[in-house]
């Protein structure tokens, strides 16, 4: 197998997985913008964060961070959103066996791509991409966020291959951490798939990924194999 092309999930897969209370966290975003009515503001932007991501799992359709804050009532100000990214910031760090892996990719000239389900814009996941030092490593990303579809759609990953600028499915490695979204859905389209398994997030008895690694570190030996 020729590899001319991996891409990437980004949260729990380029960023180390981590269990995170939603609530809480929205709770101590609204806290000093609503201070008189931060649980009740807090607690419909976590509804509504949970809404918008049902649809996405039930009927795969894409939502961004503006539509969670427009249902909940929520005026998102400059201040707001600076402190909402604040919140987020120790949880989008990209995980340093990635990037060594990313910078082994490239020197091989293996394109790169990402393909997250995200609801935050594009501009957010290239600031936290650029002060890690691997913006200049990705070929070509896709963020639901800018497409009607979510993994696993067959079109987001046709996108993330047009993104990157590959047409074979066959030539292409996805790797993920989500046995639907990311194994199922990248086989449906004829990539090999690659899961880096979290105990927390759910299984799917219908996806057999290609193989299975503990760490980014194991990619490029097994990539090597094929």
């Amino acid at each position: 197998m020729t590899v001319d092309a991996v891409i990437f999930d980004w949260g729990g897969t380029l960023t180390p997985w981590h269990t995170i209370d939603n609530a809480e966290l929205w709770r101590v975003v609204c806290e000093p913008h609503y201070p008189d009515d931060h649980h009740n503001r807090a607690a419909a932007a976590h509804q509504a964060e949970i809404a918008l991501w049902d649809l996405a799992r039930t009927e795969q359709r894409s939502a961004t961070i503006f539509g969670v804050l427009e249902r909940a009532g929520i005026e998102p100000t400059d201040d707001l959103i600076a402190t909402y990214l604040r919140e987020w910031e120790p949880h989008t760090f990209t995980d340093p066996d990635g990037i060594a892996v990313l910078r082994q990719l490239r020197e091989q000239g293996i394109k790169i791509g990402v393909l997250s389900n995200t609801m935050w814009p594009r501009d957010w996941h290239e600031d936290v991409f650029r002060r890690d030092g691997v913006l200049d490593l990705i070929d070509g990303a896709v963020y639901s966020s800018e497409i009607d579809w979510t993994k696993p759609h067959p079109e987001a990953f046709r996108a993330a291959m047009a993104a990157v600028g590959v047409s074979d499915p066959q030539r292409c490695v996805f790797v993920g951490d989500r046995p639907w979204d990311d194994i199922h859905g990248a086989q449906s389209v004829g990539m090999r798939a690659v899961l880096v398994p979290n105990s927390d997030v759910p299984t799917f008895a219908d996806a057999t990924p290609d193989a299975v690694i503990d760490s980014l570190s194991d990619l490029l030996p097994l990539i090597e194999s094929w």
